[in-house]
């Protein structure tokens, strides 16, 4: 094509058409413009086909870590709201001066935490690649909300709850049990003495308030990832 060209030039300077040869020259400009749009056009679909292909993987993988961080904070929740009602019965027993066997069961699930981490690693991928790439604003502002927010107040109130198993609990253990196993059973050596001390129940009362925080996060942070749901399987329509 461009050999085409050169030899139309040619042929019109050789005939001394100066004129036939400007509107020609002009004319090859022009196509030649066209025809860079046109590839310039091209390109931008390809990337726009490639940019969407990719969109659509990435949702359907943060899609899938959504759903394994649900059914493992669903599971905390459980176990967290189980304990608090079993705090409230195992203070009203003792304020009763009931110390039966009961309560060694209760305490093995009351004192007692779970260990979650979300599973972040579609979230990280589009971080490295550039959050712009989810063409959903309200997509993007809900993904940053729940990983970059959200979810440091859930990691923030299990803390609490864990630390103050090993900074009240363990000592406790130690020191006032005469058999404990992790989630089923705690047996003190004297439940009369056990339970009649003050500082006992205050534990029980310290750890169910930091027990509230974890099933409010927790909640919370469920809200968010159904919202989250909701709006990929929008976009993956």
């Amino acid at each position: 094509m461009i050999k085409l060209f050169r030899t139309i030039r040619k042929q019109l300077l050789k005939e001394g058409k100066t004129a036939n040869y400007l509107k020609y020259a002009v004319g090859e400009i022009v196509l030649v413009v066209i025809g860079i749009l046109l590839a310039l056009q091209i390109n931008n679909w390809n990337d726009s086909r490639k940019n969407q292909k990719y969109e659509q993987e990435i949702l359907l993988l943060i899609n899938h870590n959504l759903k394994n961080d649900s059914i493992a904070l669903t599971n905390e929740l459980i176990k967290a709201k189980e304990a608090n009602v079993l705090t409230n019965r195992l203070i009203e027993q003792v304020a009763s001066g009931n110390y039966g066997d009961s309560l060694n069961n209760w305490m093995g699930k009351i004192i007692s935490f779970e260990r979650f981490k979300s599973q972040s690693s579609a979230f990280e991928v589009l971080k490295s690649k550039g959050i712009e790439t989810i063409s959903d604003n309200g997509l993007q502002l809900a993904l940053i909300s729940y990983y970059d927010e959200i979810l440091y107040g859930v990691y923030q109130a299990l803390n609490d709850v864990s630390e103050s198993f090993r900074i009240d609990w363990i000592p406790i253990v130690k020191q006032d049990f005469s058999d404990f196993k992790y989630r089923e059973y705690c047996t003190p050596i004297d439940s009369k003495a056990f339970f009649e001390n003050p500082s006992t129940i205050t534990f029980f009362k310290i750890y169910k308030d930091n027990r509230y925080g974890s099933v409010r996060n927790i909640e919370l942070a469920l809200t968010k990832i159904s919202e989250i749901k909701t709006l990929i399987k929008k976009d993956l329509k």
